[in-house]
């Protein structure tokens, strides 16, 4: 983890959840979920940013929450 924190409140306590999502036209309409993120959230305040599930590890994703 960086030495930051949570850019809104400082705290240094980070959780991840897995999401998907549709995307536009017939994954829309068939209710395909094929686009995958890391949610990663502050777990004081909430604060919360997404990325997409191919982007980094999930040690990486830490990384770039707290700067």
């Amino acid at each position: 983890m960086g030495d930051n924190g949570c850019i809104k409140c400082g705290h240094k306590d980070a959780g991840t959840k897995e999401i998907a999502a549709t995307g536009t036209g017939l994954s829309k309409m068939f209710d395909i979920q094929h686009n995958k993120f890391t949610v990663v959230y502050c777990k004081k305040c909430g604060y919360s940013e997404l990325y997409a599930k191919e982007a980094s590890t999930s040690s990486n994703i830490l990384d770039l929450f707290f700067g």
